[in-house]
């Protein structure tokens, strides 16, 4: 056991594998399953969760933990976070908002609502659409914000860019007060993701 979990990799994959054997146990071998639209939009809809999860965990681990304690740690060990922790976790927050987009539009395109929602359509649908529309609205502008301000501006930040110290802390504080934002806008979009599923 203490091999496995010393590994990520070993981790993850036994994790994937249990959940696999979980679906076979509940779902498929109990009364059989189909692999039909709803069986796709189920998967859909896990990915989606999944790296939802990855992304508003890290954009919150940067806000409530990274940035509030960066002040706190020595000067000696700040390239630390710099150099190893923040490019590794920018690498998985960036590609993360990318999939819980893609994931996001697959399933509203399988469930039929895709044009609805985008549209913030006042026809049938009301108000469910018009949640997650605004939700998906929000996510949109979120991940924008990762990979065309927040990242840029990392980039610039950490170094990875060379630029000049007054540009360098500029991007900082650019890139910070945009994960902010972003904050900002986590709850109003979860809530709406959950008030579709959930409210109506």
């Amino acid at each position: 056991m203490g091999n496995l979990l010393t590994s990520l990799s070993k981790t993850v994959h036994a994790s994937v594998i249990l959940s696999i054997l979980l679906f076979l146990g509940l779902f498929y071998l109990n009364d059989g399953f189909t692999f039909d639209i709803l069986f796709w939009s189920w998967v859909a809809r896990y990915t989606h969760v999944i790296v939802a999860i990855m992304w508003i965990g890290l954009l919150w681990y940067f806000n409530f933990v990274q940035i509030p304690n960066m002040a706190k740690i020595p000067d000696e060990q700040k390239p630390a976070i710099g150099k190893v922790i923040a490019p590794a976790a920018l690498f998985y927050f960036r590609w993360a908002a990318a999939f819980t987009v893609l994931s996001g539009f697959i399933l509203a395109g399988l469930n039929g609502y895709l044009h609805d929602a985008m549209t913030l359509s006042v026809g049938s649908g009301i108000p469910k659409h018009t949640a997650i529309g605004i939700g998906m609205w929000l996510g949109l502008i979120m991940a924008f914000n990762v990979w065309f301000v927040i990242w840029p501006n990392q980039k610039r930040a950490l170094g990875i860019v060379e630029c000049d110290p007054e540009l360098k802390a500029k991007s900082a504080r650019t890139a910070m007060l945009f994960s902010r934002t972003n904050t900002l806008l986590s709850l109003p979009m979860l809530f709406t993701m959950v008030a579709a599923q959930n409210l109506y």
